[in-house]
């Protein structure tokens, strides 16, 4: 595929006999996994989902073709992509995870405090962890009081010197 993808899912196993596999959602959009919808492997085939629903903390699908255990079994281990382009479109100041992985977080003050390398979704606000290059990690609480600016396309987070958070404790 030659647009960037997004990672949506991951096949985890086959379940039963008759072709579903067990995806480990890795996206928030709920018609991401509805039938007639498209997903892909990293390799590029294409998979159109014939049904999928709950089954505890994953789904189950099934996808067109693949209707035996063993082609199940085959799809063990794929990650499942979008292009970019299918995403939806964000507010102002909000951001795709894949977005802000490996943006540089500096202070005000111009300390780097390493790049992002996870954003940790919490309810109140995500977590994006920065580390730097002796593998110190800073948890930046993603809130107006911390973060003053966002670039995406220079990959570069600029946040407020906030003691205990991203400056020492004086």
């Amino acid at each position: 595929m030659a647009e960037p993808t997004v990672a949506v899912g991951h096949v985890t196993r086959a379940h039963g006999i008759g072709g579903e596999v067990a995806v480990e959602v890795r996206t928030d959009n709920p018609d991401r996994f509805v039938e007639h919808a498209t997903v892909y492997t990293e390799g590029g085939r294409s998979l159109t989902i014939q049904r999928a629903h709950p089954h505890g903390s994953r789904y189950l699908v099934k996808f067109g073709g693949v209707d035996d255990r063993s082609t199940a079994e085959s799809l063990r281990g794929q990650v499942l992509v979008v292009p970019e382009s299918w995403l939806p479109e964000l507010g102002e100041g909000e951001y795709w995870p894949f977005q802000l992985e490996g943006c540089e977080v500096v202070t005000e003050s111009g300390r780097s405090l390493g790049s992002v390398s996870e954003v940790i979704p919490n309810p109140a606000n995500d977590l994006w962890v920065a580390v730097d290059g002796e593998g110190t990690e800073t948890l930046v609480p993603a809130i107006r009081d911390v973060i003053a600016d966002v670039d995406v396309a220079a990959k570069r987070i600029l946040v407020h010197d906030v003691p205990g958070i991203t400056a020492p404790e004086a």
